[in-house]
């Protein structure tokens, strides 16, 4: 597992946007770190942990070539 350091005022969305790659990983990365799940308003220099972001699905019921699949 990862680390970020945080700096002041950052917030949960945006950790999970520089470090995930999307906000929509806020949740993950609030429940790698229950401590401190209160804090909305991060200040500087605490330590959390990132999570791996989960591997993305595609529905199946996409067309092939908006699946990725090229054979």
């Amino acid at each position: 597992m990862r680390t970020y350091v945080t700096v002041q005022g950052d917030m949960w969305d945006g950790i999970a946007k520089k470090t995930l790659g999307s906000e929509y990983y806020m949740t993950a990365l609030i429940d790698a770190n229950p401590r401190y799940r209160e804090i909305v308003i991060f200040p500087a220099n605490l330590q959390l942990n990132i999570p791996d972001a989960p591997a993305a699905t595609v529905p199946s019921d996409l067309p092939p070539w908006k699946r990725g699949d090229t054979t």
